[in-house]
């Protein structure tokens, strides 16, 4: 741990050893007079005070400083008379400090005056607001960041609450109405007792940009100065003047962003000159609660609180708390423990606070779930949507809230309501008592309200980043998701497509009776509307190279082409006629061709895509169509739905053969001899069919169409990158963030993982967003503080489940009863009724709820502005006022004394066998 409370110096630095310069820094770090530099009592050498002045402070500017004194306003006049020098002289060199960010300036009564003030909130982030700074001393924003991990252990439990430097102020939506609020808790108050406004960076995300640990959070103009404060940042170049409405409107846009609000608290109750808009994984105050556990240096008044009756677990609380105070757990009772209470225990307030106690790594360890679980459908979902908050929604009849709630993981809910694996419903808990949720069905019934033009859900863009040009390869579902995420930030996104239709395995893969093209239009028709561009009939590699789109300005790609050829199966007569893939045979069909097929037709394959295959052999003509698969019908790899489908439609299956040559007349395929399939895997799992070549049978074929597996086809995409492949010829790639060894690419969907399912591509192309946006952005990490997705379900086995609706799972009509399924390519499936909507619903058992971290909780108010349900409110539950920088002494030494009391009556108790 030690070297956490070092001083870190990027390479090449070295010291200048200035005594004026020290000795200025003792001045604004308030130390003893007389102190020597460098020594005991002294700021030392490798110390952040030194470190960031001696970059862009000289001995002649020092020297005048040092008669500034501290929180002492001094004219050039009053310096020039106690330094010896000229009034013009002086003038320059306090300007020159200024400039620097080491003193304030101000005209007061028709001159200027200037003094300093405290090192954090003040100087450091004056230097660090100065971008000549940044660009001429990339080591100020070192010192910066050194500053609070440094000092901060020595400060732990010795604040007591509202008299820490900083201070979060709550959204001010978040305690409307409740009855005990203090107005200096308003961010209201703030701004209009002032007249004079400024915007700057944020100059903790700018230091964090320089050392290349950015989070990705905006820092463009987010922190607001006002009066004297915005006065310096205006008249030094640091800031633009704002209108009180402009400050406001950036109010506004960081809540919507995620962002939450804090004050620099030391110029007395209810006064300050500026509001940072923070966020917990960049913020180097918030730093104080993550890291050490401080949280008493910068907490509000006020704590969340869960109403679990009314909570759904939906996660946006849990996903935007700042300092991850909520996680998600388990409503129902259960015959084994469940975690109920997550409040922090050992806490500073009564304890010595050792470096084993810190979080160091809170930026990148963040947890979603306490350790009994959640909600299985969440967990489950790849995408980890909501389901329990959009099926609450559409019991109320939210739809649009719970079409919104949706698109937050996944912009294709229509597509997946027709198409998903619906691994939330295999995992579902209702399904321990008799059948699962209906999610799917419920999800389609929402998102078929986005089929409507005039319903259509518009989301709105987060930023404005339009001048960084992004191109996505490949418009299936990973790559459309990709493109709609990274639009929402609002890049300007092309998709290429090397086909004439945009959709991937979506419109060429899946046959229209389970997918209708007007649906994936409908709903890349949303893309269009947000600005994503598409060219279409361009293959990348052969029509334009990466090189010549870089030469255009694209700053990075995401790659996810999928998995659109077929495999073949390496045996005799396999190249004769009436023989293809199952996946050249779909895209012939839904790519509109007049596809016939006679006769007897043999699909080779168990998977729902030789299902699809089959279904669509039998409404192309073939008057006969047999299925033969390695699987047993236990392990069968289509889904049950699919594989009662196709039965419905007379194609018969036939379980545990395997191909082993196919019998041909005069280059033409009669036949196909298989063998049978004792074992698939081995005892690892691992795929090894074993066969018993003794058993036999010879199947007559007119067409076979064989349905094995994918196979990626890259032609020359990726040619002269650094790019790696694996022996499948998927990408390699970091499974966290999907950039490949060529860093400005990055992929997802089938072309790194193998084929796999739409949801699967849509959740990766979302992440796959999310690093694209860091990446572009100079000085920003791809993993601190971003979400690891990690989730854990409850013990389902365990569950107590006593008082349910026993309705039964609702199931929607046939569209078109007197139509036989295998006569078009209609999807006759129906949508729920309204009324079964509403009984399906009512079958949720409400699993998740959230729980709360009381003291970790900094009352930020984030959390209410994300919950739909109005189960998360901010209530009061401290009274701490802020106190003056140069009052705020006895108030800490009064709290270190009470402190050290508290840590030994509890070290006596401990002793005697208490807690």
């Amino acid at each position: 741990m030690e070297n956490l409370v070092k001083m870190e110096f990027p390479p090449g630095y070295q010291c200048r050893y200035s005594e004026k310069v020290m000795t200025l820094a003792n001045v604004i770090g308030r130390k003893k007079a007389g102190v020597k530099p460098g020594k005991k009592g002294s700021i030392q050498w490798a110390d952040p005070e030194y470190v960031i002045l001696e970059a862009g402070v000289d001995d002649e500017m020092a020297e005048v400083g040092i008669v500034l004194g501290s929180y002492e306003k001094k004219t050039a006049a009053e310096v020039a008379r106690i330094l010896g020098k000229t009034e013009s002289y002086c003038h320059e060199q306090l300007m020159k400090l200024a400039v620097y960010g080491a003193c304030f300036v101000n005209n007061i009564n028709g001159e200027d005056t200037f003094w300093t003030e405290t090192w954090i909130p003040g100087t450091m982030e004056m230097i660090v607001n100065n971008r000549d700074n940044i660009k001429n001393y990339p080591i100020v924003s070192y010192a910066m960041e050194a500053y609070g991990r440094v000092r901060g252990p020595m400060s732990s439990g010795s604040f007591p609450v509202g008299v820490g430097l900083m201070r979060v102020i709550p959204i001010e939506s978040a305690i409307d109405g409740e009855s005990r609020k203090a107005d200096y808790e308003e961010i209201s108050k703030y701004l209009n007792e002032n007249d004079i406004f400024s915007v700057s960076d944020c100059s903790c995300r700018t230091d964090r940009e320089v050392m290349g640990e950015g989070c990705g959070h905006l820092k463009e103009e987010m922190c607001i100065q006002m009066g004297h404060a915005a006065e310096y940042y205006i008249r030094t170049g640091r800031a633009r003047q704002i209108t009180r409405e402009e400050a406001f409107d950036i109010i506004r846009r960081a809540e919507e962003n995620g962002l939450m609000h804090e004050i620099p608290n030391t110029d007395g109750s209810g006064k300050t000159h500026a509001i940072c808009n923070c966020c917990g994984c960049g913020c180097l105050s918030m730093r104080t609660a993550e890291m050490f556990k401080n949280v008493d240096m910068i907490r509000s008044n006020y704590v969340s609180k869960v109403d679990p009756e009314k909570c759904v677990a939906c996660g946006q609380c849990v996903e935007n708390c700042p300092v991850n105070a909520l996680k998600l757990g388990q409503k129902l009772c259960s015959k084994t423990p469940v975690v109920t209470d997550i409040t922090t225990v050992s806490t500073p307030r009564d304890e010595e606070w050792t470096p084993d106690k810190w979080n160091p790594d809170y930026r990148t360890n963040r947890e979603n779930v306490v350790d009994s679980g959640t909600s299985p459908c969440k967990t489950n979902c790849p995408a980890h949507i909501g389901i329990q908050g959009y099926i609450k929604l559409a019991a109320q009849g939210r739809y649009q809230e719970a079409l919104e709630l949706i698109k937050k993981e996944n912009p294709f809910p229509a597509v997946c309501g027709r198409i998903c694996n619906r691994r939330c419903e295999q995992a579902c808990t209702r399904g321990e008592l008799d059948s699962p949720i209906a999610i799917d069905e419920i999800k389609k019934f929402i998102a078929d309200q986005e089929l409507q033009e005039e319903h259509r859900l518009i989301p709105k863009k987060r930023h404005d980043y339009s001048d960084k040009k992004i191109a996505v390869i490949g418009a299936g579902p990973a790559g459309l998701s990709c493109a709609y995420y990274l639009a929402l930030d609002g890049y300007t996104i092309t998709v290429f497509e090397k086909e004439q239709q945009l959709g991937g395995m979506l419109t060429l893969g899946i046959p229209a009776f389970r997918l209708g093209k007007e649906v994936v239009d409908a709903e890349i028709a949303v893309l269009k509307e947000i600005g994503v561009h598409f060219q279409t009939g361009v293959e990348v590699g052969k029509d334009i190279t990466l090189n010549q789109l870089r030469d255009q300005g694209y700053e990075a790609f995401y790659v996810a082409i999928g998995a659109q050829g077929g495999r073949k199966l390496g045996i005799e007569g396999e190249s004769a006629k009436g023989v293809t893939t199952g996946i050249e045979f779909l895209r012939s069909v839904n790519s509109g061709e007049d596809v016939k097929l006679s006769g007897k037709t043999i699909v080779i394959g168990g998977g729902n895509v030789a299902i699809d295959v089959a279904r669509s052999a039998v409404r192309t003509g073939s008057c006969s169509v047999e299925m033969f698969c390695l699987e047993s019908r236990d392990i069968m790899p289509a889904s049950e739905e699919e594989i009662e489908e196709s039965e419905e439609e007379k194609i018969i299956i036939n379980n545990s053969w395997g191909p082993k040559r196919i019998l041909t007349e005069d280059g033409k395929a009669v036949g196909i001899e298989f063998k049978k399939c004792i074992s698939v895997f081995d005892e690892n799992k691992r795929f090894a069919p074993q066969y018993d070549e003794t058993d036999c049978i010879t199947v007559k074929a007119d067409n076979i169409l064989v349905t094995v597996g994918q196979s990626i086809q890259w032609g020359s995409l990726l040619k002269d990158t650094s790019v790696e492949f694996n022996r499948n010829m998927t990408v390699q790639a970091d499974g966290f963030t999907y950039q490949t060894g060529q860093t400005d690419i990055f992929t997802g969907g089938d072309c790194y993982t193998g084929p796999k399912f739409a949801i699967d591509a849509i959740a990766a192309g979302k992440q796959g967003a999310i690093s694209i946006h860091r990446f572009v952005h100079p000085g920003q990490s791809l993993v601190n503080g971003r979400d690891r997705r990690e989730y854990k379900e409850l013990n389902r086995d365990q569950a107590i489940l006593e008082n349910y609706d026993h309705t039964p799972r609702q199931k929607p009509d046939t569209l078109d009863p007197a139509l036989k399924a295998e006569t078009t390519f209609r999807d006759l499936r129906g949508t729920f009724t309204e009324a079964q909507l509403q009984k399906e619903t009512s079958r949720c058992l409400g699993c998740g709820v959230t729980l709360v971290d009381e003291y970790m909780c900094v009352g930020c108010g984030q959390c209410t502005t994300k919950c739909k349900f109005d189960a998360i409110h901010l209530e009061r539950r401290y009274d701490g006022k802020g106190v003056e920088f140069t009052e705020m002494k006895p108030v800490v030494v009064k709290q270190i004394v009470k402190r050290k009391g508290r840590i030994a009556i509890k070290k006596v108790k401990r002793a005697l066998g208490g807690k």
